[in-house]
């Protein structure tokens, strides 16, 4: 059946090439060359329904937004989950990721693959993980066996691109005990990894057995984020020796999966203060080249709890204008519990304010026609149009009609009645233009 990548490199054109060259404006000859090379992905697995929206992620694309749900060993509610999966769907996040590690993570996956028909990805190790957790007392009471059959799980129930931590090998892992951290490691999946090596001093098997990964890969096409397991979970341990030397290893792996026409992007950080930032991003740009990144915030400072996903769209919007091609979200809820519905959506909105920010400046001319209504809009006084055009229409239609304000169109707002510079200025060239007429009236006269 092939890859997209495979497809691209024979110059056939698939359905969702063509969906995302309409969605993008962009045409399909300049597209297939850059899918081809790996600069731009189209995650979609062989045996998901055709019905699904793909988009394509990567250089020239709009840069887009992803959504964490899943279940936790402390919290499992699929019916939540499902709810905010449908969120996801409702308020145009990108693709959407299933991090459940509580309760039946295989029937959870399956039923949120149904609710939510956009790209969708998964952490594999997070089943292995639950497994152990079922068959043994110690969750590290797991296997290679458990790691490798995860993964193809999740390939085989149409998964369409899959978080694999393979660039963390047990000779970092063995680093990671004498490289002092203030934050630690904080990827769960990297943990489990780093602390399975160490106990067993065997190496990572998604980086001992990657040919077998590729295959699979290949055979259903999943595409592969490859995860940093050592991302730092503290601004103060932004762009240590562990984050970089992972970094070095995920280019390697990057390169032996598109000699085998697999795709793949690559995760980065994480907590990284603003000023590191744009460097950050050209760091991995440099390592891994014209591939697609994909990044957790940044969180550029570790003070906001209960309002991470700001102080996270902050470094999004820096790290997307730099050239981040794929945004994860963070709700209020990141590092204090489980997020709901409606903190999922604060999360997403924010994130696509800050996506939308950054593609003003990466695709200024595509951008700017949204602004540009919105502009004319309000320069009129077109609420109707005005609402229409917010990021969050309900937001924006509850806020502007809670004083009860039911004007219609060609009124002012409440923030300033009567001094509105929207009415203000055009009656004073109304007035100008009617004093102008009625001098030349009097000046016929004379």
């Amino acid at each position: 059946m092939g890859t997209q990548m495979s497809s691209a490199r024979r110059g056939i054109a698939t359905d969702q090439m063509k969906l995302v060259a309409k969605d993008e404006d962009v045409t399909i000859e300049w597209l297939l060359p850059k899918i081809a090379h790996g600069s731009i992905i189209i995650p979609s697995n062989n045996v998901r329904p055709q019905k699904i929206h793909n988009v394509g992620i990567g250089k020239g694309m709009k840069t887009k937004v992803n959504v964490n749900i899943g279940t936790s060993t402390l919290k499992v509610n699929l019916e939540e989950e499902i709810e905010k999966a449908k969120v996801a769907v409702k308020y145009h996040a990108d693709t959407i990721m299933d991090l459940s590690d509580g309760g039946d993570v295989q029937l959870i996956r399956r039923t949120l693959l149904d609710a939510a028909p956009i790209t969708f990805g998964t952490v594999p190790i997070y089943e292995a993980y639950n497994h152990g957790v079922e068959k043994h007392k110690n969750p590290l009471d797991i296997t290679e066996d458990d790691f490798l059959n995860a993964f193809e799980n999740n390939a085989k129930d149409g998964v369409d691109y899959t978080t694999i931590h393979a660039g963390i090998t047990k000779e970092i892992a063995k680093r990671i005990l004498k490289v002092e951290r203030y934050g630690g490691i904080v990827s769960k999946g990297g943990t489990i990894t780093a602390a399975w090596m160490l106990r067993y001093d065997k190496e990572n098997p998604y980086f001992a057995h990657y040919d077998y990964l590729t295959e699979i890969a290949r055979k259903y096409d999943v595409t592969f984020s490859l995860g940093d397991a050592l991302r730092p979970g503290s601004i103060l341990d932004s762009h240590d020796e562990l984050q970089v030397q992972e970094m070095i290893n995920v280019a390697r792996l990057t390169k032996q999966a598109h000699e085998n026409d697999v795709q793949v992007m690559v995760e980065g950080p994480g907590h990284v203060p603003l000023n590191e930032v744009a460097a950050n991003v050209r760091l991995a740009k440099s390592l891994i080249g014209d591939v697609p990144y994909y990044v957790l915030g940044p969180l550029v400072t570790d003070i906001a709890s209960g309002h991470d996903h700001i102080a996270s769209a902050i470094g999004a919007a820096v790290s997307a204008s730099e050239g981040v091609d794929l945004l994860c979200y963070l709700t209020p809820s990141e590092h204090l519990a489980l997020p709901n519905a409606q903190e999922v959506k604060a999360g997403l909105i924010a994130y696509r304010i800050a996506a939308h920010a950054a593609d003003l400046v990466k695709l200024r001319e595509k951008a700017i026609k949204w602004d540009m209504q919105m502009t004319e809009a309000r320069r009129t006084l077109d609420w109707e149009k005005q609402l229409a055009l917010s990021i969050d229409p309900e937001e924006a239609a509850r806020i502007h009609s809670r004083t009860g304000q039911r004007g219609g169109n060609n009124v002012p707002c409440t923030m300033c009645g009567g001094a509105c510079v929207y009415v203000m200025l055009p009656q004073q060239r109304k007035y100008a233009k009617e004093n102008k007429n009625l001098e030349q009236v009097e000046q016929d006269l004379i």
